[in-house]
């Protein structure tokens, strides 16, 4: 490049200077052209999104706030930019740490083993000497004496016919509530003191 310089005359550098420096300019020209070009558009597009969001508060916005934006509401996540699309999940969750879990329930509580058991022994009625005991069933109901909380527990046998003829088992004695934990004596008890005595419960 330089030995072609070299060759040139005086005035076909000169030529040749005059010939870039107007490149020069034009394209000086041109990026500004462009800068213009740019901004006028980047103005066009934050107008459009303005509007944009206008119509969406019109149209999805509840009745106070179809007609006026909240500037402390944070864009919705498709809105924004990737970047802070991923923040905004971030601190989402960050806020959000917990896990719901089913209640752990078993069913009934059972009740306190340091209170004194009496057990009743029911067996079917009629004649069991050609049937075999293949099980029991325990029903537990919490009683009460005066100032003496105790279990009475009603143990049924079931007997099973030899000859494989059907199960028997004894009947529940009648119970002043069905399927209830709390027994005759508890009940008059609690009655009496809210009633008769006008005690809380």
């Amino acid at each position: 490049m330089e030995t072609v310089l070299k060759n040139l005359s005086k005035e076909e550098l000169l030529e040749l200077v005059s010939t870039q420096t107007l490149q020069i300019s034009s394209l000086s020209d041109e990026r500004e052209s462009l800068s213009r070009e740019s901004s006028v558009k980047d103005e066009k597009i934050e107008y459009l999104e303005s509007q944009l969001a206008m119509y969406k508060r019109m149209q999805f916005g509840q009745s106070r706030e179809r007609f006026e934006g909240n500037p402390n509401q944070t864009t919705l996540s498709f809105e924004a930019e990737p970047a802070e699309a991923e923040q905004q999940q971030q601190e989402i969750k960050e806020k959000i740490e917990y896990t719901r879990k089913r209640p752990n329930h078993k069913g009934r509580a059972k009740l306190p083993e340091h209170l004194p058991v009496e057990e009743i022994e029911i067996h079917p009625e009629g004649d069991l000497s050609a049937m075999v005991c293949i099980g029991k069933e325990i029903t537990e109901e919490l009683e009460c004496e005066p100032a003496k909380f105790y279990i009475k527990r009603y143990i049924r046998y079931k007997y099973a016919a030899k000859n494989g003829n059907g199960v028997r088992i004894a009947e529940l004695p009648e119970r002043v509530i069905d399927k209830g934990i709390p027994g005759a004596g508890l009940l008059a008890m609690i009655l009496t003191n809210k009633y008769q005595d006008h005690l809380p419960l």
